[in-house]
C-alpha cells in the first residue's frame, strides 16, 4: 500500500528560510528552529514517515536553490548547506520527541491495560473493547501461561525480548500478546491454539536457564484470561511447595491438590491423625515425611527409593518400619497407603510440620 501523500505544508515556509540564506547567509533564528521543531511534532502525530519528510526537505532544497541563488559563491554555499542542515535537524528532533511521547503514551496505555486484564479491575465490556487495540477478542477462549526465573524480569530486558522474538518468527500474524508481571514472562493466547503456549513454555524455558513453565486452562470472555493466568500462578506455586521439578505444568493436570485442600480443616486433621506422630522420631518428622514423599514418587519401589534417598535398601526398610511403629499404619500395605500418601500431599500443601495446624 502506498504511503498518504504528505501536503506541502508540513515544511512550513522551508524555501523562504533558504531564500533569505542564500541572499545573506545568515543562520536560522531561534523562532524559525522551534518553528521547524513544531512542525515535525505535527508531522509525527499526522503518521508521516521521517524518511519521506526528509526526502520532501532535499527536493525542496534543490528547487529553491537555484532560483534563490544562481552562482553564488562557496561562502553562500556553504551558508545554505548549514542552513539545511539546522532546519533538518531540528524537524527531526521535534518529530523524534512526538515519536518518543506516543511511545511512552503506547506503553503506558499497555501496561495499564495489562494490569486490568490480569487483575480483572476493570468494567469487562469495557476491557473487551480495549482488548482489540492489543489484538485480543475476549469474547473467545483464552489461556496463559507464565514462566518464572532465577530473576525478575520487565519487558525490556533481554530474556523476555529474546522470547517473544522466536514466538513472532514462528507463530506470524497469530492473536499473542506477551509481557511481563511480578517478574515473570506471561503468554496469552487463544485457547483453540496450545501449539503456541508449548513453544512459549519450550523457549521461557531455555532462555530463564531451566526455569518452570506453568499453563492454565483455557476459559472464555474478559473474565477468562484471569482465571487462566491465577490457574497458572497456583500451579507454580504448588510446584514449588510440593518440590515439583516439571519444566511445563498443566493447571489441568493438577487440579486434585485444590480438591484436596477444599475442606483444609478435614485436610489438617488427616496430616494430624496420620502423620502427627512422626514427631516423636529423632530429628523430627521432617526426614520421616521426606521418606515417604520419596517413596510414593518412587511408585512404593524400596530399590529405586532407596537409590534417590541416597540410603541403602536395609536403612530404607528401617525408616519404613519406624514410619509403621510410630503411625500405626504401614507403607507397604495397600489398605494403609492411600491414607498416608494423602496425608503426605496434604502435609505439603500446608507447610506441616514447620507451620501448626
Amino acid at each position: 500500500m502506498a504511503e498518504p501523500r504528505i501536503p506541502e505544508e508540513m515544511l512550513g515556509d522551508y524555501a523562504r528560510i533558504l531564500g533569505e540564506v542564500a541572499l545573506t547567509g545568515r543562520r536560522l533564528t531561534r523562532n524559525e528552529l522551534e518553528e521547524r521543531r513544531a512542525l515535525g511534532r505535527a508531522a509525527a502525530d499526522a503518521g508521516h514517515q521521517l524518511r519521506a519528510l526528509v526526502t520532501m526537505h532535499l527536493v525542496q532544497t534543490r528547487e529553491a536553490w537555484p532560483r534563490a541563488a544562481a552562482g553564488n559563491s562557496p561562502a553562500v554555499t556553504d551558508a545554505v548547506l548549514a542552513a539545511v542542515e539546522q532546519a533538518v535537524d531540528a524537524f527531526a528532533e521535534g518529530f523524534e520527541r512526538a515519536q518518543r511521547l506516543t511511545v511512552r503514551r503506547e506503553e503506558a496505555a499497555r501496561r495499564e491495560f495489562i494490569d486490568d486484564l490480569l487483575y480483572g479491575r476493570s468494567d469487562l465490556v469495557r476491557l473487551a473493547e480495549r482488548a482489540t487495540r492489543f489484538g485480543l477478542r475476549l469474547s473467545r477462549a483464552h489461556a496463559v501461561a507464565v514462566a518464572s526465573g532465577p530473576e525478575a524480569y520487565t519487558e525490556t530486558d533481554a530474556v523476555p525480548r529474546s522470547v517473544e522474538a522466536a514466538l513472532l518468527t514462528r507463530f506470524s500474524g497469530r492473536k499473542i500478546l506477551l509481557t511481563t508481571k511480578d517478574g515473570r514472562i506471561v503468554c496469552i493466547a487463544p485457547g483453540s491454539q496450545p501449539d503456541v503456549l508449548r513453544y512459549f513454555a519450550k523457549q521461557a524455558h531455555a532462555a530463564t536457564d531451566g526455569g518452570q513453565v506453568a499453563v492454565g486452562r483455557p476459559h472464555k470472555g474478559p473474565g477468562g484470561v484471569v482465571h487462566s493466568y491465577d490457574e497458572a500462578l497456583e500451579a507454580l506455586d504448588l510446584a514449588d511447595r510440593m518440590g515439583m521439578e516439571d519444566p511445563v505444568l498443566y493447571a489441568s493436570d493438577l487440579m486434585v491438590y485444590p480438591v484436596l485442600t477444599r475442606d483444609r480443616q478435614a485436610m489438617a486433621d488427616l496430616v494430624r491423625s496420620e502423620l502427627g506422630p512422626l514427631q516423636k522420631a529423632r530429628g523430627g518428622a521432617e526426614p520421616l515425611l521426606n521418606t515417604l514423599a520419596v517413596y510414593f514418587d518412587a511408585g512404593c519401589v524400596a530399590a529405586e527409593t532407596a537409590r534417590r534417598l541416597a540410603l541403602s535398601v536395609r536403612a530404607l526398610t528401617y525408616r519404613l518400619e519406624r514410619i509403621h511403629q510410630l503411625t500405626g499404619s504401614d507403607p507397604s500395605d495397600p489398605m494403609h497407603r492411600y491414607s498416608l500418601q494423602t496425608a503426605v500431599i496434604g502435609a505439603r500443601l500446608l507447610d506441616w510440620p514447620d507451620k501448626e495446624l
